[in-house]
């Protein structure tokens, strides 16, 4: 028998899921302009913007596959 999820582990889930794009892109982002400014160069922070959000999007539908997997298990 599979417990129910309390409100706060599922309000921490989704949280969760609602900050892995932004913190993605603003890490990608900072990464790419600190190598800018160290450089002098315009292309580092948007290569590493690109894989911020490429990770981001990468994390959050793999985050959202297992979530996925588990309703339909419980289901």
């Amino acid at each position: 028998m599979k417990r129910e999820r309390s409100v706060g582990r599922m309000i921490s889930d989704y949280m969760n899921l609602a900050l892995i794009l932004p913190v993605s892109v603003v890490v990608g982002y900072g990464i790419g302009a600190a190598l800018d400014h160290v450089f002098g160069t315009k292309f580092w922070g948007v290569f590493w913007l690109i894989v911020g959000v490429i990770a981001g999007m990468r994390d959050l539908i793999r985050k959202l596959n297992k979530e996925f997997e588990r309703d339909k298990d419980a289901g």
